[in-house]
């Protein structure tokens, strides 16, 4: 016997601009982190500071292996944010509570981050914050917000519903 036939819910506004703030940050995100991968002197410059003993093609290959890797995992990020966006907008409560966690980490390190850097803590210890990775940061920070703040004002739309097949009770 085939249960019964469910309609899917329309997705609430509310949900679908947190599913789409969640894609575009995550996009965000990704392109700032191909746009470092793609620096290749600075990369080069710093794997030659970190390993001065080591030759330029030892050097070009760890750099072209460490782009390639970068490349693969930023893609995985953002398949995932969108797997989890689009299963939230769906109406699965866990890919909310999982976007909530992420979201807030990413709020938490944005603030970390231009908290160091207003303080001075970033140059003390080496780290060089150029302005447009702390634009981009704030950016990000805010649109998980967002999202994080629309995916709970639309609560009813992850309520689950128990369908309880009666046919059983019919004479």
């Amino acid at each position: 016997m085939v249960g019964p036939v469910t309609t899917p819910r329309p997705v609430p506004k509310l949900v679908d601009a947190a599913r789409w703030l969640w894609i575009s940050s995550a996009l965000l995100g990704m392109l700032r982190f191909v746009a470092e991968l793609f620096d290749r002197e600075t990369l080069v410059a710093e794997a030659r500071r970190q390993n001065p003993e080591m030759g330029q093609d030892q050097i070009d290959a760890g750099v072209n292996g460490g782009i390639l890797f970068g490349l693969l995992i930023v893609t995985a990020v953002l398949l995932a944010y969108t797997r989890l966006a689009n299963a939230m907008a769906r109406g699965k409560n866990w890919a909310r509570i999982v976007l909530t966690v992420l979201g807030a980490a990413s709020v938490l390190f944005g603030l970390f981050r231009v908290v160091a850097w207003a303080s001075g803590l970033a140059a003390e210890v080496g780290v060089v914050l150029r302005p447009v990775d702390l634009a981009v940061t704030v950016v990000t920070a805010g649109l998980d917000a967002t999202a994080v703040v629309l995916m709970w004002r639309a609560s009813a739309h992850f309520r689950t519903r128990v369908t309880v097949d009666t046919d059983f009770l019919r004479p």
